[in-house]
């Protein structure tokens, strides 16, 4: 690994409120227990707290405590919005634009001190940034594969290929290293437990995990090093 060119994923979900944070932050504590410098980067967030450098419950705190703190809070999240509203929205109802450079040099300082990057997405691929850009054309420029994160209810088997279909078909393509399958309560409806087995036998780029209700661990190991790497796209 290189300071100047780290490993790492670039986490979406098939939608808002899926769980990316959640997961990030369950990576983010196994690679800093395996001794890793872990860089946590969330380019624009909203529905933020009124602090500046981010509440205790905001995504980009939560983040950089899993990952031990490093380097500068602000550093997380460059560009944070209050209204809870798709990000563009919300710097427009504070008379603010989303500057489409700060999301792209913000993850130099991470690049620079980390040996491996987490880089979470606002909502899905589809998610505008703006008016004429998308998540997907930020987590191409950035490089990272993909991380699906997709909530265990019903319809995740559609929202899944959907979501996969995007990436195989946005521009050049966006590589996908895995999907995780993310419990958003604890007594699901009558698929739950039927749709780990669904996307592993429909999906192509591989169930790398499951993460039940409230769990702070993944059900079963996974080498995220290995996952992050380029050639698993």
């Amino acid at each position: 690994m290189t300071d100047k060119n780290p490993p790492g994923l670039f986490i979406t979900g098939t939608n808002t409120g899926v769980g990316k944070t959640h997961v990030g932050t369950l990576i983010a504590a196994e690679l800093r227990t395996a001794g890793l410098r872990v860089g946590v980067y969330k380019p624009a967030a909203s529905g933020c707290s009124w602090e500046p450098d981010g509440g205790q419950q905001d995504d980009d705190f939560l983040l950089w405590t899993a990952a031990g703190r490093p380097g500068e809070l602000h550093r997380v999240c460059p560009q944070r919005f209050r209204a809870p509203l798709a990000p563009h929205l919300a710097a427009r109802a504070e008379g603010r634009t989303i500057d489409p450079m700060v999301l792209r040099t913000g993850l130099e300082y991470w690049r620079q001190t980390s040996d491996v990057v987490l880089v979470e997405g606002a909502g899905g691929l589809m998610s505008p940034l703006g008016d004429e850009e998308y998540v997907a054309d930020l987590a191409l420029d950035l490089g990272y594969p993909l991380l699906v994160v997709a909530p265990n209810i019903l319809g995740v088997i559609n929202q899944t290929l959907q979501t996969l279909i995007t990436a195989a078909t946005f521009r050049t393509g966006l590589p996908v290293a895995g999907i995780v399958l993310n419990d958003l309560q604890a007594s699901g409806d009558s698929s739950s437990e039927l749709n780990l087995r669904e996307l592993e036998t429909r999906c192509v780029p591989p169930v790398l995990a499951r993460v039940r209700w409230r769990s702070e661990e993944f059900d079963r190991s996974v080498d995220w090093i290995r996952v992050a790497q380029p050639a698993c796209g």
